[in-house]
């Protein structure tokens, strides 16, 4: 194998200046795209006007104006691995409030309670490290919680001063607690529904029966309702459908019109207008009764999941949805429509930001994890408004957004390359074109007359402006991670390999320093390669590789290289901050974005960050240059 130094023809010369940065935290903003995940949903009961809104990354957002726009409340626990499920407020004293918390990464979580209407938090130690998976406040008695965890339900008599495990320790079945519900007229009556049918106690836990008869054996329960008029009346949902009891749980029947494809049911709501009329979130729409469940009707599409219902006490028209990525949705018409209703609330996971070519003010965001709901976004004021452009990506996953040198915008995808056409508002699949298989491309290099693909099935080139594709000669078919040109090289990468070629047709593996794996891989204004790894970030020189201890020490998430600016950009993992250099030796932190950041796109002012919870978050900045040579192309990589 040779050494990439004696491939190398040195392109121009290097260019020399600083990124002076003056970043105030009052100028980060979550720019969007709106929408998302939303957990939960909980209104103030002396205030139906403020709504509080649980996300899945320990994020509490609060709307003042019955869900119409939202705004960041607080951020609960270290980390951003917090599901916020549960929200419960004090109807005798609206500033108790209590969020219950499990992490997503183990089985582990808090409650959280304020006295001082969400100013400030404190985990109760009682339950501290519990996976809390439901939470109940009783009626009756504002002091009663109870708390439902992996190990058991758990109660306290004193506003989660202290706590006390109400069902049996080491119960095996009486575990995995997914809904609780608290008798309305008796606070020691309490419903347990786990991830194998429900529990009932009658005495505070001294006892406990299982309540299936009439239940599938196999049914998850993830909610159950109580009348607080007729507490006789229970409904249940479970992956088998809807159940309803008219003794207690004693015996269920089957509730009949909601058909077996919409039988996850995450959610019950009884309005408390009409008792009759009652609401189930389901896994495909939201279904309604107005008979106390005899007969249903959808009243959204079957393609919205919901997390949750909430019904606003002063207002029977007024309903609100937690919904699977397509964030809240709002009817004010007794649920016959429903409108997205997310002005300042964004919680997608944006891989890749891009700045148009001409137009600075363009934006284009590429989104995981959101399906239909997500794909590619436009804005074309900077990031206020975005619109959804993403007709023919059938719902995958957009890994990085791209522009060729006249502007036409592609999409690595892990269902393949797209081509957006603008006069059609359609993406076309261009790799693999007319092929069954599905092929996951991670990198795209558009530069000069030879264009690059990395996949999870080879490396690609075009030698027609992306007309068609076709495999690289002499190099293995692997899974490829980056593919980058700069400086007359063009470099590509796997895990653990590197090629190399300047002529893009004899290409030369390349001896890379001994790290465990590579994560990343990309190249510098003079084409020197550098490669991101667990074992830190090492860049190229004339012998060889040495480590870049420039860099601060902490994990570097990505490293890139801006065609715009002619900068090295880090992003860091643990201190969330996005480093910038000129020369590779030299580096300025120019933001710290306080969340996880995936990807970075610069303007003359402006840092756009594309982060894995809270969408595109923007911050202003000055920059000073001072350039030996011409100022480089625009573009950005």
């Amino acid at each position: 194998m040779l050494s990439l130094s004696k491939l190398r023809l040195v392109v121009g010369f290097f260019l020399m200046g600083w990124l002076a940065v003056a970043a105030a935290a009052s100028d980060v903003r979550i720019a969007g795209p709106e929408g998302g995940d939303v957990r939960r949903l909980a209104a103030a009961p002396d205030n139906p006007n403020r709504i509080f809104l649980g996300t899945s990354s320990g994020r509490l957002y609060v709307s003042e104006d019955r869900g119409q726009s939202w705004a960041v409340f607080a951020h609960l626990g270290e980390g951003f691995d917090y599901i916020l499920d549960n929200i419960e407020i004090d109807p005798t004293d609206s500033k108790i409030m209590y969020v219950a918390a499990w992490s997503i990464e183990g089985h582990t979580g808090e409650l959280f309670r304020s006295r001082d209407g969400g100013k400030s938090w404190a985990s109760l130690p009682g339950i501290k490290g519990k996976s809390i998976r439901a939470l109940g406040m009783a009626h009756s008695n504002s002091k009663v919680l109870v708390a439902g965890t992996l190990d058991g339900v758990y109660r306290s008599d004193d506003r989660g001063d202290s706590w006390k495990l109400i069902s049996p320790a080491g119960h095996k079945d009486i575990r995995n607690i997914e809904s609780i519900a608290i008798d309305p007229k008796d606070p020691n009556t309490v419903y347990a529904g786990t991830w194998h049918l429900a529990w009932k106690t009658q005495d505070g836990g001294k006892n406990w029966k299982l309540i299936n008869r009439g239940m599938i054996d196999d049914s998850d329960v993830f909610s159950i309702i109580v009348d607080p008029n007729e507490p006789n009346v229970v409904f249940a949902s479970a992956c088998s459908g809807i159940y309803k009891s008219q003794t207690a749980g004693e015996i269920f029947q089957k509730v009949p019109g909601i058909p077996f494809s919409s039988r996850r049911t995450r959610v019950l709501k009884q309005d408390p207008n009409n008792p009759k009329i009652v609401y189930a979130g389901t896994t495909e729409g939201l279904w309604r009764t107005t008979d106390l469940g005899q007969t249903w009707k959808r009243v959204t599409s079957d393609k919205v999941i919901i997390n949750d219902v909430l019904l606003n006490a002063s207002d029977p028209n007024m309903v609100l949805l937690a919904t699977d990525r397509t964030g809240v949705l709002m009817s004010k018409d007794g649920a016959k429509t429903f409108a997205a209703s997310n002005r300042g609330y964004s919680h997608r996971q944006v891989a890749t930001v891009l700045v148009d070519q001409k137009s600075p003010n363009r934006l284009y965001a590429g989104t995981l994890n959101d399906r239909e709901a997500g794909g590619v976004f436009v804005s074309e004021d900077g990031g206020n408004r975005w619109q959804q452009i993403s007709s023919g990506l059938g719902g995958n996953d957009v890994f990085q957004v791209r522009q060729d040198d006249q502007g036409n915008l592609y999409a690595a995808t892990n269902g393949g390359l797209f081509k957006y056409s603008a006069k059609s508002k359609l993406w076309m699949k261009v790799v693999p074109a007319r092929v069954a298989e599905k092929i996951r491309v991670a990198d795209m290099d558009l530069n000069g007359n030879v264009w690059y693909i990395a996949t999870s099935n080879g490396l690609f080139s075009s030698k027609n402006r992306g007309a068609t594709w076709t495999p690289v000669a002499g190099i293995a078919k692997d899974r490829f991670i980056a593919v980058k040109s700069q400086g007359g090289i063009t470099a590509a990468a796997t895990n653990n390999k590197v090629y190399a070629s300047t002529n893009g047709t004899s290409w030369q593996q390349v001896r890379i320093p001994l790290v465990s794996f590579i994560s990343g891989m990309t190249l510098d204004a003079n084409g020197f390669v550098w490669l991101n790894s667990p074992n830190g970030v090492y860049r190229q020189v004339s012998d060889g590789w040495e480590k870049a201890r420039e860099l601060p020490q902490e994990k570097v998430a990505s490293l890139d290289f801006d065609r715009r600016s002619s900068s090295m950009i880090a992003i860091t993992r643990e201190a969330n901050r996005v480093l910038v250099s000129n020369d590779g030796r030299n580096w300025r932190s120019v933001f710290n974005a306080g969340v996880p950041v995936r990807s970075i796109a610069l303007t003359n002012d402006r840092v756009f960050a594309g982060t894995t919870f809270d969408g595109v978050m923007t911050v202003n900045y000055e920059r000073n240059r001072h350039v030996a040579g011409s100022e480089p192309g625009g573009g950005n990589d």
